[in-house]
């Protein structure tokens, strides 16, 4: 005697790990949302690397400097005081630096931020 028996399993986890495989393969077209978010983080990201390279630079020099100032060779103050001020001349301007990319980079994509998000708040 045989039993005709239909048998379904389903799994919630396993069909969201399945979905999440399937997206990334998925032709992906950007929405205006997305490209808002890419241009704001293009915007609020405008500059660091350079700041942060001068000042790293700037730091790693001053740094000889002081290192050269306690005393590990004799007679090298006059190359620590310039190392010294050639760090901190570095090492100034990488705000000012900063500031004046992020405005530049703000101004130039500003009409566009602006653009795609009243193009979404009306629709």
């Amino acid at each position: 005697m045989e039993k005709n028996t239909f048998r379904y399993q389903y799994s919630a986890a396993r069909n969201r790990e399945v979905e999440a495989i399937r997206k990334k393969y998925m032709p992906h077209e950007e929405s205006k949302l997305d490209l808002l978010k890419r241009l704001d983080r293009r915007v609020q990201s405008a500059g660091k690397i350079e700041a942060l390279s001068l000042g790293i630079v700037g730091a790693l020099v001053f740094g000889a400097g002081l290192f050269f100032q306690s005393g590990a060779l004799s007679g090298a103050n006059a190359i620590a005081a310039v190392l010294m001020l050639i760090g901190m001349g570095i090492m100034i301007p990488a705000y000012p630096i900063y500031r004046r990319i992020f405005e530049k980079t703000k101004t130039a994509l500003t009409p566009e931020i602006l653009r795609l998000s009243e193009e979404i708040t009306k629709s």
